[in-house]
Order: structure tokens, then C-alpha cells, then sequence
């Protein structure tokens, strides 16, 4: 009998890479997501692209290729195969052994590419394994003729501003530019521009004309970092190429005006959504960066603790009611929401959103795009959902009591509805409904839970265990901690190439306030924010600040980073 070829996760537990608890919930999840257990953990951050190859060649008795290794490289043997070939089916060769042809692949169970291109080469093959990832940077890296147009290293905007000045020709600030030139060293520097903010993180670029120059910054981990000062000549090129790029008329500077563009940053297709603004210097234009991934990280990387993932996992599986998802702008609301999505998102179900606008696709859902000046509005899109049998909506944004009403409409006849809100914390979203006029008895009966967030920078891993001298008192009272309490539990950051500020990544903490008799019944007599907040504590709910001391003593983030997101509710932490 054949021996049984043991799974990835388990070759990835003996190798050190994850434990077998990992491993076994990983593969746990992916079976349910259809996913293959590498891809999940890739995606979950336990792993990296070059762990998995490495497991992937154990599994399958190959060898594995690092192709980061010195040396390596050179084995590659680019005129043993035709170009179109190496980037068709995303392989290396490296060269003929004992009459076979030595094949770095990155997939070993794509039986059918290593078949086509037996029958195309007329030999046989001996595959080895490497990283796709790794297979992809060496071919735009070696086999690529044409130049790079983006430079490898973070530090390529101030060093090429001044290389793309000394290249440029003189301009008068009201000449046109040859925007039909891809080789103009404007289209040069905003594409560097785009692919650096990306491959640092950003999750925005915001281009911003002052007196005397026009300032870049990135946000990066929720917190705007000045990136460089562009010459104020070179102003009116540059805000021309980015609106040209995104679709806008570059000639109307005096009205707001809102693009796209779609850009490909190391193999994978990034949006930007576009916003100019006119302003008293000329039109401020930010760019927010939509990964592809940035929805798919998974339920346990938002930063649920387990208690509240369970409590999650259960409400988002229940067959009606409204689930609201409350806090500021860029509070994460929509990256739950959609993780939500990917969880249900299965044959069985029908999922239909309205959204203004659409940021992310997903296969499988259907989503609408609210389009304000033919008539495709909220209320139009939720009603035409109804008639279409759904069994989970999504509504981007509860804004108004038409709105409101529909969806509640809906969640009373038998949908699940998914929504967000603006409103500080979980209890002030009942207050928030009914001050919008929908009625009282009907937030009451259809709210099954709200939940409140906030993103935090979690520490690198270079952190190190703050001493007292580290240690501020004020930050500490804030969460409930003495110095004596913290000393030997809580971290501070520590800076590095890597994380510049000590930090890298966000995660989110919570407050979720489940509906039950108690908050139903002062919800229904119009009680006050303060009374709801009295009873859902009392019931169980988590504040936000309580949870991300949770967060500290983990040493996932600072005192002061919870301080700086939570602080609209310190003073109810305790209440």
C-alpha cells in the first residue's frame, strides 16, 4: 500500500514555521473557504510565500529552490527555454540534466502545466520548487529587457526627483505637458510615487500644493508621514498626469472631481481611488490604495480575542436581524464587513450589496453601485433587493431614515443585514436610529447587535520590555495598569529599517453589544446613551479601552497607542 503523504501543515509544524494547533485551525478554516492550506497560511501571516514553497518540496519529495541565495541565480539557464514560455507559465529553467530539463515551478500539483510543456518541449522534465513570488521578481528582475521603471529601494522618490528636475525641460506653469509620453519624467515620477507608496503600506497618497511647494505624504499604519517636497514648478504636470491617469478632466480645476486608476505593483492589480479637491494653493488630490487582499485577512487578524470571535462567528451566522458595525472613518468597518462576507460567502447563499462606492470585488456577490444621478439610490438598490430572494444584505452606510427603515424592513422579513454607522461607541447607535426618526419599536425588534472599533499599530518585532523610566502613569491609569503592574508585561516600540516608528500593521479592538431584553426595552422607551451603555456593561459588553489593555499585556501594542484611538470614551470605561 502507497504511503500516505503527510499534509502541508503538519511538515510546516515540524519545521518550526507554525504549531500544530495552527495548523490544524488553518487547515480547518481553508477546507471551509476552498482555499489550499498554504494560500491560508500565507494569508493569515503564519507563513511566509518562502516557508510554504519550502513545506510544498517536503510534501512532494522535490527539491526546493531559494532563489534568493547567492549563486542561485546564476544556475538559471534563460536561453534553455523561450521567453513567452518562462512568463506564460511562470517557470525557470536551469539548464539539462541526464537528459532531462531541470524546471523551477512554483506549484507542484499543476499536473497539466508540467504535461503541456513535456508535450511542448518534446523531453523530460525534473521539477523543483520555489516561492511564486520569488519566480516572479527574478523574471521582471533578469529575464525583462526593457528598464525597470520603479527602483527596489524606499528611498527612490527624493533621490529621483532630483535625477527627474535635471532631466526635465524648462516648462512655463501654464504650459500643457505631453501627457501621450510615457517616457516624460513626470509619468516617471508619479509612477514611482504610486508603486513606493504601496510597497510601504500606505494606505494613501495625498499630494498637497502649498505656497512655495507641493508637499507628499503617505499615511502609513493609520498616521500621515511627510514623505518629500516636490519643487511648486512642478506642480501642474503633476496633478495633470494623476488626474489624467484617473479618468478626470484635467482642464476643470474649479470643482470637485473623483477617478480610478488601476495600476500593477509587483504582479498584482492595484486600485487607487482618486479624490481632487480644489484648494486656496490648487487642487489637493489624495489617492486611497484598495489591495486586492486587504479584505481577505482573515477573522483571527482583525485582532478579535477569542470571546468576542466566538460571539462574531455567531451573529453573522444567524438567519435575520441587523448587525451594525459603528465608528469613525478609517476604523476598519468595512474590512470586518467584507471578512464577514468571505466567511458566508458560499454556493448556498445569495449575498447582495449596495455600496457607494464599490472598493473591493468579490466573486460570488452580487454588488450594487449606488449611482446618485440616474436615479441608482440606496432605497432603490435595497428594494430591488428584496425581490431578488437574498439571504444577506449588505448596506455600506445607514444614512438617513429611508434607508434605515428599508433595512430594518428587511431584517424583519426573515434577511440578514450587515451595515455601519458613524457614531462613537456601540450603545449610540440605537440613539443615533432614532434620532434619524425611524421608530423606536422598530430598532428595538430588529438590532441584533452592534459592534464598535477602533484600528491600533501593532508593535514590530523589535519591540522591547518598557522600564519604568518608559513608563507613563497617565497612559497607564487610562487602562486600568499601575507601573508596578506593568513593569515586565508591557512593550515599547523600538524603531528599525523595517518600522521606521516601531510599529508595523494595525489590528482592531472591539466593543460588542449584544441586544437582549434589558437594552430592547430602554431602547424602545428612547433611554439615554448613558443608560444603554449602564446596561449592555452590565450585561457583558467589553469597552473598547478594556479590550485594548487586553491588547497591551499581550504586548501587541502601547498604552499610549490606545490612549490616542479610544480616548472618546475613556471616561465611560468604567462607567
Amino acid at each position: 500500500m502507497a504511503r500516505s503523504r503527510k499534509n502541508l501543515g503538519q511538515i510546516l509544524a515540524e519545521m518550526g514555521v507554525v504549531d500544530q494547533k495552527q495548523a490544524d485551525q488553518v487547515a480547518k478554516d481553508a477546507k471551509a473557504s476552498g482555499k489550499r492550506i498554504g494560500e491560508a497560511l500565507v494569508e493569515a501571516g503564519l507563513a511566509s510565500e518562502e516557508q510554504v514553497a519550502e513545506g510544498l518540496a517536503k510534501q512532494f519529495g522535490m527539491e526546493y529552490v531559494d532563489l534568493g541565495a547567492p549563486g542561485v541565480g546564476e544556475q538559471i539557464d534563460k536561453k534553455a527555454l523561450d521567453e513567452s514560455l518562462i512568463r506564460k507559465f511562470h517557470v525557470l529553467p536551469m539548464g539539462v540534466k541526464n537528459g532531462k530539463m531541470r524546471l523551477v515551478i512554483h506549484d507542484p500539483m499543476d499536473l497539466d502545466l508540467l504535461d503541456n510543456l513535456r508535450f511542448r518541449l518534446n523531453t523530460e522534465l525534473e521539477p523543483s520548487i520555489a516561492s511564486r513570488a520569488q519566480i516572479r521578481r527574478f523574471i521582471e528582475g533578469e529575464v525583462k529587457t526593457e528598464p525597470k521603471m520603479v527602483e527596489d529601494d524606499a528611498s527612490l522618490v527624493t533621490d529621483s526627483i532630483d535625477r527627474t528636475i535635471d532631466r526635465s525641460v524648462d516648462r512655463s506653469m501654464d504650459r500643457s505637458i505631453d501627457v501621450a509620453s510615457e517616457d516624460a519624467p513626470v509619468v516617471k515620477l508619479c509612477n514611482r510615487i504610486l508603486h513606493e507608496a504601496v510597497k510601504r503600506r500606505a494606505s494613501d497618497v495625498h499630494v498637497e500644493p502649498m505656497t512655495d511647494r507641493v508637499r507628499l505624504r503617505y499615511r502609513i499604519d493609520g498616521v500621515c508621514i511627510e514623505r518629500d517636497n516636490l519643487p511648486k514648478r512642478m506642480q501642474n504636470s503633476m496633478l495633470s498626469r494623476v488626474k489624467l491617469m484617473a479618468g478626470m478632466n484635467i482642464a476643470e480645476k474649479r470643482i470637485p472631481q473623483d477617478g480610478r486608476i488601476k495600476l500593477e505593483v509587483d504582479g498584482t492589480q492595484i486600485d487607487f481611488r482618486v479624490s481632487a479637491c480644489p484648494a486656496y494653493h490648487g487642487e489637493s488630490v489624495v489617492l486611497r490604495i484598495l489591495r486586492p487582499d486587504a479584505v481577505r485577512i482573515g477573522l483571527v487578524n482583525l485582532g478579535f480575542e477569542p470571546e468576542n470571535l466566538e460571539v462574531f462567528n455567531k451573529i453573522i451566522r444567524r438567519p435575520n436581524g441587523i448587525f451594525l458595525v459603528t465608528g469613525p472613518t478609517g476604523s476598519g468597518k468595512t474590512t470586518t464587513l467584507y471578512s464577514a462576507l468571505d466567511v458566508l460567502n458560499r454556493p448556498d447563499r445569495k449575498i447582495i450589496t449596495a455600496e457607494d462606492p464599490v472598493e473591493y470585488n468579490f466573486d460570488g456577490i452580487n454588488q450594487c453601485q449606488v449611482r446618485e444621478g440616474i436615479g441608482l439610490t440606496f432605497p432603490a438598490i435595497l428594494r430591488s433587493m428584496l425581490r431578488q430572494a437574498p439571504n444577506v444584505i449588505l448596506v455600506g452606510e445607514i444614512r438617513d431614515k429611508e434607508v434605515g427603515e428599508i433595512a430594518i424592513q428587511a431584517a424583519l422579513t426573515g434577511h440578514l443585514v450587515f451595515s455601519t454607522l458613524h457614531t462613537n461607541d456601540a450603545p449610540s447607535a440605537i440613539t443615533r436610529l432614532t434620532d434619524m426618526g425611524i421608530k423606536p419599536f422598530l430598532v428595538a425588534s430588529s438590532i441584533q447587535a452592534v459592534m464598535a472599533q477602533r484600528l491600533i499599530r501593532v508593535l514590530h518585532k523589535s519591540k522591547k520590555l518598557a522600564e519604568e523610566k518608559d513608563l507613563d502613569p497617565k497612559f497607564l491609569s487610562l487602562i486600568g495598569l499601575s507601573v508596578k503592574d506593568a513593569l515586565g508585561r508591557v512593550y515599547k516600540p523600538v524603531p528599525s529599517d523595517e518600522a521606521p516608528g516601531g510599529f508595523k500593521g494595525r489590528q482592531a479592538i472591539f466593543e460588542m453589544m449584544l441586544m437582549n431584553n434589558q437594552i430592547r426595552e430602554l431602547a424602545f422607551n428612547r433611554a439615554q446613551v448613558s443608560e444603554l451603555r449602564k446596561a449592555a456593561l452590565a450585561s457583558g459588553m467589553r469597552p473598547l479601552v478594556d479590550d485594548g489593555k487586553i491588547k497591551v499585556l499581550k504586548g501587541v501594542t502601547t498604552p499610549e497607542e490606545i490612549a490616542r484611538v479610544s480616548q472618546v470614551v475613556d471616561d465611560q470605561s468604567t462607567a
